[in-house]
């Protein structure tokens, strides 16, 4: 205890509180990160220091697995390094430059811990070198804040890919990441690449706005192999909707807003659209997209403002705020997540509401055919107290022109099996089928003998109104199974044409 003088000039008794560095490094392994959300914390760090080109690293296979993060940023000194090694290196109300994507000054050290108890960083800067080493097992030992300084390198993995100005951090002694399968040296590899590989898509997503705007875009590399970004927003699709930019001025500055529409599953190809929806799909992946100074900090969440639901799956709202609304926002340690402004919310619901009418209308465009007569469609769709009822038309003509061909006391008994099929629609399981995955759903294949007879029974109605040979391709083409199975369903129409209209 010692006894000191206060700012009021009255005597004040003061004991020292620093704490056990052996008790408090420990608690730093678990704030919650996970293999991706320690990794991308990495790369907010080489980002700031404006690196253009980073690399991880694995060696899983030997008896002492690593995982390095090389950049060529800017690099530090010696001095510069043993501060950012210091737990809360970094005051978290202090003014921040615009690009710089840290917060708390525990992320290298919190990210790196949380995954290895011995974290190792090199950096040059001007062809400098300086290193630094924490080793938790040695901070147990010795109850000590120290960390071993190196002046040389030779013995630590991939320091040699070092370039004149740049950083290079090391995790090693991965018990975390390893699983706890130390002992069984393969399953332990297998356990390390399956965590980096379930990251590759966390950071081509947080970080994709680097990876693809600018003049000179983020290249990040995974053992050599370039990682593609992967757009949320499907910007570089033509069939995407995107609103004009929107913005809320408050007092710690300024939110940016813009709502976009995803294409249709139909108007992409299958590959490009489950890389958009990830493992997870599109419903889960609906909503907000928060981005603090263009990193990604919140993908896919209504935050309270709405549902998800089948038809607002296509909806995206991309939200970016300055680092100086960090406590407005609440951000975590682990920049993974946020909590609305009350300011801010009413915009966004506005936004919601107004977003989630066009996503729905993107899907209701292309059910409008179902409803619509000029198509003649198989399914009527009914408005039936208060319910939708769909059923098959018992007046279309393949099955008014097979019921005439059929004796009279069987037309009732097909009758009542057309309606038998509509009364069997199997609704649960199609509303369960949708919600899970809609774009997996698709019509059973059709024979071409099946083709000709409804081409047989719609041709001839569509002459008998005067219809033309081109406008008759063009509405058949729009229903279902021709529109399905156009490559063959052409031809047969075309010859049912001719036999109707000798001179067309």
């Amino acid at each position: 205890m010692q006894i000191d003088i206060s700012a009021d000039g009255n005597e004040r008794k003061t004991a020292d509180a620093t704490p056990h560095a052996a008790s408090l490094i420990q608690s730093l392994r678990d704030i919650g990160y996970s293999c991706e959300t320690a990794l991308a914390d990495i790369i907010d760090n080489s980002i700031t220091a404006g690196a253009e080109n980073i690399e991880i690293l694995s060696d899983t296979a030997s008896a002492e697995p690593a995982l390095g993060i090389l950049d060529d940023g800017s690099g530090m000194s010696l001095s510069e390094l043993v501060e950012a090694m210091r737990p809360g290196s970094r005051n978290p109300l202090a003014p921040r430059a615009d690009h710089d994507l840290g917060r708390f000054g525990l992320g290298l050290k919190s990210a790196s811990f949380s995954q290895c108890k011995r974290l190792t960083v090199v950096s040059r800067q001007n062809g400098t070198l300086a290193g630094a080493t924490w080793d938790l097992d040695e901070v147990a030992r010795t109850n000590r804040w120290d960390i071993e300084l190196h002046d040389v390198a030779d013995e630590i993995p991939w320091a040699s890919r070092l370039q004149d100005n740049g950083t290079l951090v090391i995790w090693r002694s991965m018990d975390r990441l390893s699983g706890g399968l130390d002992h069984d040296h393969s399953k332990r590899a297998e356990h390390v690449n399956r965590a980096i590989a379930s990251a590759e898509r966390h950071i081509r997503l947080v970080f994709h706005r680097f990876m693809s705007e600018g003049r000179s875009p983020l290249v990040i590399r995974l053992n050599g192999r370039r990682l593609e970004p992967i757009d949320p927003f499907g910007t570089k699709f033509s069939t995407h909707q995107a609103d004009r930019p929107d913005s809320l001025d408050l007092k710690n500055g300024s939110v940016a807003f813009q709502c976009f529409t995803l294409p249709h599953h139909k108007s992409i190809s299958k590959a490009d659209w489950e890389d958009m929806g990830g493992p997870e799909g599109h419903l889960r992946s609906q909503g907000f997209y928060v981005y603090r100074g263009r990193r990604l900090i919140i993908a896919g969440s209504w935050l309270g403002l709405a549902r998800q639901t089948e038809l607002t799956k296509l909806c995206r709202i991309r939200v970016d705020i300055p680092n100086t609304m960090d406590a407005d926002w609440k951000i975590d340690v682990k920049k993974a997540s946020a909590q609305l402004p009350p300011a801010v919310r009413e915009r966004m619901r506005l936004l919601v509401e107004r977003l989630t009418q066009t996503s729905k209308r993107t899907y209701q465009r292309r059910g409008q055919r179902l409803v619509d007569n000029d198509y003649m469609p198989i399914w009527q769709r009914i408005q039936k107290d208060g319910a939708i009822v769909y059923r098959p038309d018992p007046a279309h003509p393949v099955f008014a022109d097979f019921s005439a061909r059929l004796p009279v006391d069987l037309q009732s008994d097909f009758a009542n099996l057309i309606g038998l099929i509509g009364s069997s629609v199997p609704i649960a399981s199609l509303h369960s089928d949708f919600a899970g995955s809609a774009e997996e759903l698709v019509a059973d294949d059709v024979d071409v003998e099946a083709l000709r007879q409804m081409a047989e029974a719609m041709v001839p109605r569509l002459v008998a109104q005067g219809t033309d040979t081109d406008r008759i391709l063009d509405i058949l083409k729009q229903v279902d199974p021709f529109q399905s199975a156009w490559p063959s369903s052409k031809p047969i129409i075309e010859e049912v044409i001719s036999k109707e209209i000798p001179d067309a």
